[in-house]
C-alpha cells in the first residue's frame, strides 16, 4: 500500500492539512494578526476537503479488488 501513488498523494494531502493547521495555531498563539490565522483556517478547510476526496477515491478504487 505504501508504494501506491494514490495512497502517497492522499497521505501528502493529510500532511499538508496538518501543516496548515499548525501554522494557523502557531500564528494565533504568538498573538499574530487574526486575519492571517483566519485565512490559514480557510485554506485548511479547502485542503481538508481535497484530502477527504482523495481518501474516498483511494478507498473506492482500491476497495474493488
Amino acid at each position: 500500500m505504501a508504494q501506491d501513488p494514490l495512497f502517497l498523494v492522499a497521505a501528502g494531502a493529510v500532511l499538508i492539512v496538518a501543516l496548515i493547521l499548525m501554522m494557523g495555531i502557531g500564528n494565533f498563539a504568538r498573538g499574530g494578526d487574526g486575519k492571517t490565522s483566519n485565512k490559514l483556517m480557510k485554506w485548511r478547510i479547502i485542503a481538508q476537503f481535497l484530502a477527504v476526496l482523495l481518501i474516498l477515491a483511494f478507498v473506492l478504487i482500491r476497495g474493488q479488488g
